[in-house]
């Protein structure tokens, strides 16, 4: 008689699609994890957007299923796209310095030239940090991970204190700068054709500021090839970049005008190249610049510190969320 209870079909079913005892003749239990392990292991990852954690949690009935407030919506999506954009300029930056060191070590440029350091090695640099804070913002406001958010708060942070830093340090050593500055543009002078970036960057600071030399344009005596001591073709010459119009029918670039200019007579000089040194050109430009580049910097610290705000506004709405997911008692 109890075998035949225990196997009669007749018995009351629970409605809601609880499991029944088992039996002695049902078949062994598959030793799976219960909701509880699998909601642990969710949290251990802690990213609402990996496969299957949505499904799992609407099939768990949970309320950290249910999406965010339509406020704390738009602050994730305001991080996200802010973010996503500040990210392709540096991504940009990170391509443009590894084809630069690519074609530099193509070339045989070897490290360790006058510069204190390679322009392209400082863009590959930059480029790399920028992206990768912008891609953990980005990652972490997508994806509602509370651990990202955190390291890019702090990033952020850090570079925050880093900009405060490099602000006081400029003030406080201003005239030091101003030395360092012009002794650094002095040897570019002098070591003018011995690195491929030294020669592009006083080119463009020439025709930028439209100068020639650090003082004046017989700054150049001192290169051993532009000198007028030297056996070379390029004795007693300028760069094209010292040229008032260094290009030929707009477009080509006239190497020679600058030949044979430092043994003329300067009123004679002064109508084919910028007797003007680079160094009062760049003091002049820093004097009329210095409220652009202020308005710039506050710029960039405004920016950061809403991100940095929005960033924390996110996470306290995301911790409030998980809590009240916490104390939502589950499907009986």
């Amino acid at each position: 008689m109890m075998e035949k209870e225990e196997c009669s079909p007749l018995l009351p079913q629970d409605t809601t699609g609880r499991e029944h005892p088992p039996t002695r003749n049902s078949p062994p239990i598959a030793n799976v994890p219960g909701p509880a392990l699998q909601e642990n292991q969710k949290g251990a990852w802690g990213c609402r957007c990996c496969p299957g954690a949505k499904r799992q949690a609407q099939w768990e009935g949970q309320a950290s299923s249910l999406p965010l407030s339509t406020g704390s919506s738009c602050v994730k999506y305001m991080i996200f796209l802010s973010n996503f954009l500040f990210s392709l300029p540096a991504l940009l930056a990170l391509a443009a310095g590894l084809w630069g060191l690519a074609l530099k070590r193509s070339q045989g440029s070897g490290w360790g030239g006058p510069l204190p350091t390679d322009p392209m090695l400082v863009l590959v640099l930059g480029g790399l940090a920028v992206s990768v804070v912008s891609l953990s913002g980005c990652l972490g406001a997508f994806c509602e991970n509370s651990c990202l958010l955190h390291c890019y708060s702090g990033a952020v942070l850090f570079c925050l204190a880093l900009e405060a830093l490099a602000g006081v340090l400029v003030v406080t050593l201003w005239d030091p700068l101003q030395d360092s500055l012009r002794y650094t543009l002095r040897e570019a002078i002098i070591h003018y054709w011995d690195d491929p970036d030294l020669h592009f960057l006083l080119d463009q600071v020439q025709l930028g500021l439209r100068c020639c030399g650090a003082g004046s344009y017989q700054d150049w005596q001192q290169n051993r090839y532009f000198n007028c001591s030297s056996p070379g073709v390029a004795a007693c010459s300028l760069p094209a970049s010292c040229c008032i119009t260094p290009q030929e029918d707009g477009a080509v670039v006239n190497t020679q005008c600058g030949f044979g200019v430092l043994h003329l007579d300067q009123n004679v000089a002064g109508q084919a190249v910028y007797l003007q040194g680079c160094w009062p050109a760049l003091q002049e430009w820093l004097r009329g610049s210095i409220g652009a580049i202020g308005g710039c910097a506050v710029a960039v610290v405004m920016i950061q510190g809403t991100e940095l705000l929005l960033a924390a506004c996110l996470l306290r709405a995301l911790a409030a969320h998980k809590a009240a997911g916490d104390t939502e008692p589950g499907p009986l």
